[in-house]
């Protein structure tokens, strides 16, 4: 008896793994953009130009942090790690994207996907808590100016960029890890133009439940202390900029930080949109859009807003040219 139930038992183990086999994808098909097939040039034109500017305006920030000695300040310290890190952040989406737009092929690997969902997710983890590390130098610099030699020393920043790099690829490897033990058994069209969590999740044919929570979780760590951390220091720097008797001094204490929350705002609005709120049809469709906004757009504005805006980064730039 236990010898028939035994061989039955192992029938049903081949029968279920050779299922497998047999249903099992080894890729996936990004839709992306495939819905306006008219507008397929011109849209591979435009994201080439984004790509183009995004790359020479982040590079370009790098090198002007690094070869001039009065920009080796905090401040931008943590901009030059942006601008490396928005490098890295878009060419993990674009080229891909590009290549689909100009040759028709939206087809890529489950492997090739989880690498670039692994790189994307830790780069947008890492920006996360860059720019909170940005709203506390700009709380220190304005709320507390006697002490913020002292507190934002070479170390500190150290710590802070190390940490904010660190954590966030560390939590996204576990994160794929337990992605990649899911069973991918079809449908294998994603609604989207790169390899996002929800999307991803949503075509496996395993039970799921463990996996949302730890995403949510995931997504919950990398936004929302982040963002009430800079929340926070800019209703102190807020606060300290009204109290401030003349109006010149106001204008000139808001501007060293205005371009900073624009782009903080943004940035935040759309993840929290994305990952943290409940997906609603509307939520849903729009999806494509938010993300367009947080993958391609802030990277090309970053340096432009940060940088190219600060009269100290362009008197860098207008002495490396005389140079």
């Amino acid at each position: 008896m236990n010898f028939w139930i035994c061989l039955c038992s192992l029938d049903m183990t081949m029968a279920n793994t050779e299922w497998r086999n047999q249903t099992a994808i080894t890729e996936f098909i990004l839709l992306g953009f495939g819905d306006l097939p008219a507008l397929q040039i011109l849209l591979f034109l435009l994201f080439l130009v984004i790509y183009i500017v995004t790359l020479a305006g982040n590079i370009l920030v790098i090198v002007l942090v690094v070869a001039n000695q009065h920009l080796h300040t905090p401040m931008y310290f943590f901009l030059g790690n942006l601008s490396c890190l928005e490098t890295c952040y878009t060419s993990t989406i674009l080229p891909r994207m590009l290549a689909s737009l100009l040759t028709g092929d939206r087809t890529i690997s489950v492997r090739s996907c989880l690498v670039q969902l692994y790189f994307f997710g830790s780069l947008v983890g890492t920006e996360c808590y860059l720019l909170a590390s940005m709203s506390y130098d700009r709380y220190l610099a304005i709320c507390k100016p006697l002490h913020y030699s002292t507190h934002m020393n070479d170390r500190f920043c150290l710590h802070l960029a190390a940490g904010s790099w660190l954590s966030a690829f560390l939590i996204v490897t576990i994160i794929i890890f337990l992605m990649s033990q899911l069973t991918f058994c079809g449908p294998n069209e994603m609604d989207h133009f790169f390899c996002d969590l929800t999307p991803v999740i949503k075509l496996s044919c395993s039970v799921t439940h463990q996996m949302e929570l730890v995403t949510f979780l995931g997504s919950f760590l990398f936004t929302l202390p982040p963002f009430l951390l800079t929340l926070t220091s800019y209703v102190c720097i807020i606060t300290a900029i009204l109290r401030i008797p003349s109006s010149t001094g106001r204008q000139k204490a808001f501007s060293t930080c205005s371009s900073h929350l624009i782009v903080v705002t943004t940035f935040y609005g759309m993840l929290i949109i994305v990952y943290i709120l409940p997906k609603t049809k509307m939520l849903l469709e729009l999806n494509k859009v938010f993300s367009v906004f947080y993958t391609i757009l802030t990277p090309l504005a970053n340096p432009l807003t940060y940088s190219l805006r600060n009269k100290e980064v362009m008197e860098a730039l207008r002495k490396a040219v005389r140079n």
